[in-house]
C-alpha cells in the first residue's frame, strides 16, 4: 500500500467518526490512533523478547528501563501482554484493555497519548458505540518498518496533520507555519553550508522553541536527506499548546528521533534546554502576543543575569514578546570558536523599528547589529498566514558570516513573490511557489544587489519580470511599452541603521527678553534650556554630529545648543523606505484631457435622458 492510499485508508476512519464528532474534532481520534498503530507494529517483533526480560528484571528486583530499551532495539518499550491484533479479540473489554495498553508504553510515549488526552477519546468512542469499530480499522492497517519506512511514515503523518489544520482554520496559524514559508526559511538556513553537509556521516543539531506540531524540524530533515541522506539531523524543540506539543512528539517518534529532546512548557519562564547549544534554529513565534503570564521571570532574569542570561540587551514593551524569542535563540548558538550556528526567525514589522533611542527594542536591535549576527531580513507577502494578514519578515542570523558579509546586512523584498490560492485558508490567500523560493534562496546565497525589471507592454499590462543582478543590463521594453526598475536586493553596513538622538535646547527668556542664566552648582552663568522649545534631532551614525547641527540646526535657530550629556545610540530598520520607488504623477495635461472626455460622455448621457 503505498503512501497516498494509506493516507486515504487512514482518513476513511472520518467516516466512523461524522455525526458525533465535528470535522475540527477529527485529529483527536485519528492522530493518536495511527501513533498508536504505528509504535505498536514497530515493537512487534521484539515484543514477546521484552515481555521476558520485563519478568525477568522485575522478578530480580531490578530496574528493567535500561534493559526494556535494549531488548527493543527502540527509544520506547511497552510492558503490557496486549497489542492491537489481541485487543479486537475481546469486544466486551474493549475500552479497559486499550487504557492498559496504552499504560504499558515507557514515560515519553505515554505523555504523547496524555497531551493528546486519549483516555478521554476512548472514554467518548466507547459511549458513541464507535470504540471497537475505530480500533479494529486501525488494527487492520499494516504500518511496519518493512512496508513503510520511517520517512514515508513521517510524509503520512504530517499529511494528517495539514489536514487537520486545514480544518480548524480559527486555530491553525497558532501551531501551523505554511510549509512553502518553511520550505524558504530551510534553503535560507542551509544554503551556505551545502559543502558542509554534503560529507557522508555528517551529524548536526536542530532547535525550534515554538516548535508547534514540528513541521520546521521536520522539513528541515526533508531537506538534508533529499541533499545527503548519510546526514543526520538530530531534532530538538519545545512547544507549549498540549495538543500540538503532543504531535510534535508524535511525528519525532514516528520519524525514529529521541522524543526526550521535545520539551513541553513555556520556553521565556521555563527554557527546555537551559545547557544546550544548536547547530541550526528555525522559528515562527507568535505575533504580537504579549508576555504579561511570564513577565516576572523574564524581568528577574533579565535584572539578575544580565548578559549571562537570555535577556541581557533589553526587553521589549509587554504588548508584543517577539523580540524575546529572537535573544532566547542568540543565546542557544553555538560559539563560533565550536562552529557557530544559524538561525532564522519570522517576525511581523514591528521588530524592524518599534522603539526610540534607547528603549528595550532598540537596545536589542542595538546588540544583534553591533555584534554583526544579522545576515538578511527578507520581507515576505502579505496573507500568506492562516491567522493574520499582516506584513511579515524572516530574519537571518549567524554568529559564523563569510567573510564577504562581515559588517553587512542584506535586505530583500520579497513581497510581490506569490501566486494566489486556489482557496483561501483563513487569512492565507496567497502562497509562494518553488520558483520564488529559489530565486529568493539565489540572492541570498549571492549576496548580490539586485533589481526587478517589470516589462509592460503597449497596453500597459505587465508581460512578465526580470531579476536583473547588479551590473547586468536591464531587459529591453516591447514597442510601445516600457520596463519599470525597483530594487529588489541591497546591502548595507551595519552601522547605515544606526543613529544618535540628539537633544536640542534653546535658552530660556526673561519677561525683558533676557537669557536667563544659572545662579549655582553646574549650571552658574550658564544659560537655562527653555523646555517648551526643546527638540530631539535624529543624527545618522555615519554622520559627524557637530556637522550635522552646524548645517540642519544652527542656520534657523542660532542660540541653540546640544545637550551631550542626553545623547542616546539608537537602531532601526525602516525596510520599506529603502525599497520605495517615486512615481512621479502624471502630467497635468493628461489628466485635463481624461477628465475633458469623461466630463463630455456624461453630458452626452444627460442629454439623451432629456430627449
Amino acid at each position: 500500500m503505498n503512501q497516498q492510499a494509506l493516507s486515504a485508508f487512514i482518513w476513511s476512519v472520518a467516516d466512523l467518526l461524522r455525526g458525533d464528532y465535528k470535522q475540527a474534532d477529527y485529529g483527536k481520534v485519528i492522530l493518536p490512533f495511527t501513533v498508536l498503530r504505528r509504535i505498536d507494529c514497530v515493537l512487534e517483533p521484539t515484543k514477546q523478547a521484552v515481555l521476558a526480560e520485563y519478568e525477568a528484571k522485575t522478578a530480580a528486583g531490578i530496574n528493567p528501563e535500561a534493559f526494556l530499551l535494549r531488548k527493543a532495539g527502540q527509544t520506547f518499550y511497552n510492558t503490557s501482554k496486549l497489542d492491537m491484533t489481541l485487543l479486537i479479540g475481546d469486544q466486551d473489554n474493549i475500552a479497559a484493555n486499550l487504557y492498559g495498553y496504552v499504560q504499558g508504553f515507557s514515560v515519553d510515549v505515554r505523555d504523547i497519548f496524555e497531551r493528546f488526552e486519549f483516555a478521554a477519546q476512548i472514554d467518548r468512542l466507547a459511549k458513541a458505540k464507535l470504540l471497537y469499530q475505530v480500533t479494529e480499522k486501525f488494527a487492520r492497517v499494516d504500518l511496519h518498518p518493512g512496508k513503510v519506512s520511517n520517512m514515508q511514515m513521517g510524509h503520512i503523518f504530517e499529511e494528517l496533520i495539514r489536514k487537520f489544520s486545514e480544518l480548524s482554520n480559527e486555530t491553525a496559524g497558532e501551531h501551523f507555519t505554511p510549509r512553502e514559508v518553511i520550505r524558504l526559511m530551510v534553503n535560507l538556513l542551509f544554503v551556505e553550508d551545502d559543502d558542509i553537509l554534503s560529507k557522508p556521516g555528517v551529524v548536526r543539531t536542530i532547535y525550534d522553541p515554538t516548535a508547534g506540531t514540528g513541521g520546521m524540524l521536520s522539513i528541515a530533515e526533508e531537506y538534508l536527506s533529499e541533499h545527503n541522506s548519510q546526514a543526520r539531523l538530530v531534532m530538538n524543540g519545545q512547544e507549549l499548546n498540549p495538543e500540538s506539543y503532543a504531535i510534535c512528539k508524535a511525528d519525532m517518534l514516528i520519524k525514529g528521533q529521541d522524543v526526550s529532546n521535545i520539551a513541553f512548557g513555556n520556553t521565556l519562564s521555563g527554557d527546555g534546554h537551559s545547557e544546550a547549544k544548536f547547530d541550526y534554529m528555525l522559528s515562527n513565534p507568535p505575533f504580537g502576543v504579549e508576555w504579561k503570564k511570564v513577565e516576572k521571570d523574564v524581568r528577574a532574569e533579565h535584572e539578575h543575569k544580565g548578559f549571562n542570561g537570555r535577556f541581557g540587551p533589553g526587553l521589549p514593551r509587554v504588548s508584543d514578546g517577539s523580540l524575546l524569542f529572537l535573544m532566547h535563540l542568540i543565546s542557544k548558538m553555538r560559539p563560533a570558536v565550536d562552529g557557530g550556528s544559524r538561525f532564522a526567525i519570522v517576525l511581523n514589522g514591528s521588530p524592524l523599528f518599534t522603539g526610540g533611542a534607547g528603549s528595550g527594542e532598540s537596545e536589542i536591535r542595538r546588540y544583534v547589529l553591533e555584534n554583526d549576527l544579522l545576515e538578511a531580513i527578507i520581507a515576505l507577502p502579505t496573507d500568506m498566514f492562516y491567522n493574520t494578514g499582516i506584513s511579515t519578515y524572516v530574519w537571518v542570523l549567524s554568529n559564523r558570516k563569510p567573510m564577504h558579509r562581515k559588517g553587512k546586512t542584506q535586505l530583500i523584498d520579497g513581497s510581490s513573490f506569490w501566486q494566489k490560492m486556489r482557496k483561501s485558508l483563513g487569512s492565507k490567500r496567497k502562497e509562494i511557489g518553488e520558483a520564488d523560493i529559489a530565486t529568493i534562496t539565489r540572492l541570498f546565497g549571492s549576496f548580490a544587489e539586485a533589481q526587478i525589471a517589470t516589462i509592460l507592454g503597449a497596453n500597459g499590462k505587465e508581460v512578465r519580470r526580470e531579476v536583473v543582478i547588479s551590473g547586468e543590463a536591464p531587459p529591453t521594453a516591447p514597442e510601445g511599452g516600457k520596463v519599470k526598475l525597483a530594487p529588489l536586493s541591497r546591502i548595507f553596513q551595519n552601522e547605515a541603521f544606526g543613529y544618535r538622538t540628539i537633544i536640542v535646547e534653546r535658552p530660556l527668556l526673561d519677561e525683558q527678553g533676557q537669557v536667563v542664566v544659572g545662579m549655582k552648582g553646574k549650571t552658574r552663568g550658564q544659560a537655562q534650556p527653555d523646555s517648551a522649545k526643546r527638540d530631539t534631532e535624529n543624527v545618522p551614525l555615519s554622520e559627524s554630529v557637530e556637522h550635522y547641527f552646524a548645517r540642519e540646526v544652527l542656520p534657523y535657530a542660532v542660540d541653540a545648543w546640544i545637550d551631550h550629556e542626553k545623547t542616546k545610540v539608537g537602531y532601526e530598520i525602516p525596510f520599506s523606505r529603502h525599497f520605495y520607488v517615486f512615481e512621479p504623477p502624471r502630467p497635468l495635461e493628461q489628466i485635463d484631457a481624461e477628465l475633458k472626455e469623461v466630463t463630455g460622455r456624461i453630458l452626452e448621457m444627460i442629454g439623451g435622458l432629456s430627449v
